[in-house]
């Protein structure tokens, strides 16, 4: 698939088109980040609405996380296939289905049908906005873009949880999910006049089934057998079923994709040295991600911090992460992505082995969050996303800002895995998560010596190889 050279320009009405373009991506990857962060708040409501217990709430964010991880491979192929706008579209139509289904659900089991559309729509909104990015901005404007982009989930962890308190104790728990239709209906029709077209000179090959079918079931396999979901459901030890039949499936996903033309997963984006980096690197990300989910667990043990206040211990690197995504998104340019990314594994290293040592008290507990919060908002900030852009061939560029949710959805899945998997072996206590967290400084300093491996200076920017913002596309209308 080729696509048409167009040179960038500067001209003040393509500027306003543009900022309108990053605010329409910006408010749908918000809105996606948003209902994440206010999912937990929710919980208490929805065990007293259905009569559920802790377990069965659980599954509102495991069936989340697997469709939306299944979905973004398949949304990132067809957005290379046949051009952002049109899967941009869907995929926020989707969540707006899947959102005012969830407020309309009459049992818990359909909330959990809702919840996987919902989910599935979700899995493409961020990685189409990044290829978007790649496709319309030049480097001097990418970084920055990016770095707001990714400061979205430290701004939803921030405002998610009182929004989620406020609305739930006034009009109810359904209306945190009715609030995303209006929301979404703007960025539709916001998107459908700003999003750019894609012209190709020819049409999309076969579409790849096989690839397809492995894919989602190597992803339910991993999913499965980390969360060992199916263990809890049945009480039979099935965990290291599950992953040894994702090993022989991913085994068979390679054997498969190379012989396609156009693949779901191209074989030849991990041949590139620098993307093999980055996506390794990813996984530290998204292991970094999990790794701040039991850091409340250290607070309530080491420092005497009540149950109730224990989200509360977490704002500092919150918050931090939000300022640092932000600041280093406007710094990449200037510093270039090798230098962020290694500054960013460097404070999650000694702010993770801070925390695994919590005997030096709550200040140090809170230095070492804000070092985490710094080090993870570097990290997301767009560094990684921008060497995907620049590394991968244009009609893969979507398809390459996929790959990157994916493994950082795997990292965070194996970072809660394996912490708790520690901690429980230990007895659960203080010792236990100590051990754990130890385990994960070492593990972001393995990503530390790995960022090392990165350019010194990024390639040469390829942007605006696509239509410029504003143009039509006979694919995608």
């Amino acid at each position: 698939m080729t696509q048409q050279t167009q040179a960038p320009t500067t001209s003040p009405a393509l500027d306003s088109v543009q900022r309108r373009l990053v605010q329409v991506l910006f408010v749908g990857v918000f809105m996606a980040a948003l209902d994440s962060a206010i999912v937990g708040p929710v919980l208490p409501a929805l065990r007293a609405a259905f009569g559920i217990d802790n377990r069965t709430a659980g599954l509102l964010t495991t069936v989340f996380a697997l469709s939306s991880m299944c979905s973004t491979a398949l949304m990132a192929y067809f957005s290379d296939r046949h051009g952002r706008r049109p899967v941009y579209l869907v995929s926020v139509a989707l969540f707006a289905i899947g959102s005012l289904c969830i407020a309309a659900a009459p049992s818990f089991d359909l909330l959990l049908v809702a919840r996987a559309i919902q989910g599935i729509g979700a899995g493409g909104i961020a990685p189409v906005a990044s290829a978007v990015i790649g496709d319309v901005f030049t480097a001097e404007r990418r970084g920055r873009i990016l770095g707001l982009i990714g400061a979205t989930h430290g701004m939803a962890f921030v405002l998610g949880p009182p929004l989620a308190t406020l609305l739930t104790s006034t009009l109810g728990w359904r209306w945190l999910f009715l609030v995303n239709i209006p929301v979404a209906l703007v960025v539709l029709w916001w998107g459908a006049r700003s999003l750019p077209g894609q012209r190709t000179d020819a049409a999309p090959g076969p579409i790849d089934i096989g690839g397809i079918a492995v894919t989602l079931l190597f992803l339910l396999c991993l999913v499965m057998g980390s969360s060992r979901l199916p263990d809890s459901a049945t009480g039979l030890l099935l965990w290291p079923w599950f992953l040894a039949a994702s090993g022989v499936l991913l085994a068979a996903l390679v054997i498969i994709e190379k012989r396609q033309a156009q693949a779901l997963i191209p074989i030849e984006l991990f041949a590139n040295r620098q993307l093999a980096y980055t996506y390794v690197l990813t996984l530290g990300v998204g292991f970094s991600m999990g790794g701040i989910v039991f850091l409340t667990s250290i607070a309530t043990l080491a420092y005497g911090v009540s149950v109730e206040n224990a989200g509360l211990a977490l704002l500092p690197l919150v918050l931090c992460s939000m300022v640092g995504s932000m600041a280093a998104g406007r710094l990449l340019n200037r510093l270039g992505a090798r230098n962020m990314v290694i500054f960013g594994f460097s404070l999650l290293t000694l702010g993770y082995l801070q925390s695994a040592v919590p005997q030096t008290g709550l200040t140090a507990f809170v230095v070492a969050s804000v070092l985490v919060g710094i080090g993870l908002g570097v990290v997301v900030s767009g560094a990684l996303r921008s060497i995907a852009i620049d590394e991968a061939p244009p009609a893969l560029r979507g398809t390459a800002q996929g790959l990157i949710n994916i493994f950082n959805a795997v990292g965070t899945l194996l970072a809660v895995t394996c912490i708790s998997a520690i901690a429980d072996f230990e007895g659960g206590g203080l010792t236990g998560f100590s051990h754990a967290y130890l385990a994960v400084a070492l593990s972001m300093l393995v990503m530390l010596v790995v960022a090392f491996g990165l350019k010194k200076k990024p390639t040469a920017s390829v942007a605006g190889t696509s239509p410029s913002v504003g143009t039509t596309s006979s694919k995608s209308g």
